[in-house]
């Protein structure tokens, strides 16, 4: 393997997109920590006491520094998960007491909450928790959330079909502005890929297909679908379970990879588009799936 292989792979690690990595999944909750039982929790919260160390089980590594990153990492996942409802009160007070944290933090960890929609401060009011149609549902922290939460099959739907709506068209206007080095970066991911797959490794075969699809949509010369790369990278990273083609470690899998690359190489616009159409066919697993397609469902 090149050495610009292993460069960019290690550049392309969790802990620089901001995405768990393997040493930060485990880290405890505040139900968990030290010291958490210590003193009584507030009644108002009673309802969601029993779900506290089922969820915020797992960190990401943009928040899982100190108490500021890890209340918006247990708040965010209680209200993803559905165990704080919306409309539901949160008092400072309150969640100061149960979490043992100061009134500094608890403010900071709401004004976190509200920039991502999942809840809202009046006066007069109060902070209340907003509904789903609220949540910016874009956001990498809440697609990890629902990730691992009890929406995750709708999650997984979703980021699917997103993915199949931009990413043909990002490989199709990469096709027109590839560069030398982008294109040897690309080839390298694929590299790696076919690596994972004859020693079964499947997350190095996930961070160089993540890498692979955030280059995608940043060489295209359009910003909005570049903002967007973060989203597919959180989206590769937290799916939990394969959604389409590119995340099955397979050598059809690794052979698409490398027609993208080849068509990008020769300019090849419609040839890109449509093996990255070929790449993200939904996974056959799924109920109702069409090859090629998003999968139907009923609303």
């Amino acid at each position: 393997m090149s050495t610009l292989a292993h460069t960019t792979m290690t550049a392309a690690r969790p802990a620089d997109s901001g995405l768990a990595g393997s040493g930060e999944l485990d880290r405890y909750s505040y139900a968990d920590a030290p010291g958490a039982g210590r003193g009584s929790a507030p009644s108002s919260w009673d309802g969601a006491e029993a779900e506290i160390g089922r969820v915020g089980r797992r960190a990401a590594g943009n928040r899982g520094r100190g108490l500021h990153g890890q209340l918006v990492q247990q708040l965010g996942q209680m209200i993803v998960s559905g165990d704080l409802g919306a409309d539901r009160p949160l008092v400072p007070e309150e969640i100061g007491q149960r979490f043992e944290v100061s009134r500094t933090v608890v403010r900071e960890s709401l004004r976190v909450l509200e920039a991502k929609g999942l809840v809202s401060a009046r006066p007069n009011v109060g902070t209340r928790v907003r509904p789903v149609s609220d949540w910016n549902l874009l956001d990498p922290d809440i697609i990890e959330w629902r990730a691992f939460g009890p929406q995750r099959d709708d999650q997984r739907r979703e980021l699917c079909e997103l993915r199949w709506t931009i990413e043909p068209l990002a490989a199709r206007l990469a096709a027109g502005h590839g560069r030398e080095e982008v294109q040897q970066r690309l080839a390298d991911m694929v590299e790696i890929m076919a690596h994972a797959l004859t020693q079964g490794d499947t997350l190095t075969f996930s961070r160089a297909d993540a890498e692979f699809h955030g280059l995608l949509l940043q060489v295209g010369g359009n910003r909005m679908l570049e903002h967007l790369a973060g989203i597919v990278a959180a989206a590769l990273h937290v799916s939990g379970a394969p959604v389409s083609g590119c995340d099955r470690l397979t050598e059809a899998g690794v052979a698409h990879h490398r027609r993208i690359v080849e068509a990008i190489g020769e300019g090849d616009a419609a040839e890109s588009e449509a093996a990255m159409r070929q790449l993200l066919t939904v996974h056959p697993d799924l109920d109702h799936a069409e090859v090629g397609v998003p999968a139907p469902r009923e609303h």
